[in-house]
């Protein structure tokens, strides 16, 4: 069973088979899918299941916190079941590939209060790029 499955099911969310599948193909280290991906691993795994009801799933999924949307350019949004541990991203400027990284250090500590402009900051989203190994050989 998958960590997102596990706080699912300890949140009382009534697990479907269709919100089953969805949490099933979200559960993994460094995923980022995007929403029409979700929909062709499920389809694999629940032929039935609709678009429609995968985007309704993964829009109650990041209603209740569990799973990330996250935009890092231009491209389609992804959905990161890695919601609970702070990390940042790096993202391969070419093909897109998206990685969860934990770099030491705290990047909040980093803006000086001259860069606040008044601002209570909350929270920092930082994204890395560069070029992945696969875009980099060829």
């Amino acid at each position: 069973m998958s960590d997102l499955l596990e706080r699912l099911r300890g949140r009382g969310w009534r697990m479907t088979a269709q919100r089953r599948v969805v949490a099933e193909v979200l559960d993994g280290e460094h995923v980022h899918l995007t929403a029409d991906e979700v929909h062709s691993r499920a389809v694999d795994k629940l032929p039935e299941i609709s678009r429609a009801t995968v985007y309704n799933t993964l829009g109650e999924l990041v209603s209740l916190g569990e799973v990330l949307e996250v935009a890092t350019d231009k491209r389609a949004k992804r959905y990161d079941p890695n919601a609970h541990r702070p990390h940042h991203h790096l993202v391969c400027a070419r093909c897109g590939a998206i990685r969860d990284v934990h770099p030491t250090g705290n990047p909040l500590a980093d803006l000086p209060d001259s860069e606040r402009f008044g601002f209570t900051v909350s929270d920092v989203e930082v994204t890395y790029r560069g070029t992945c190994p696969n875009c980099a050989a060829a």
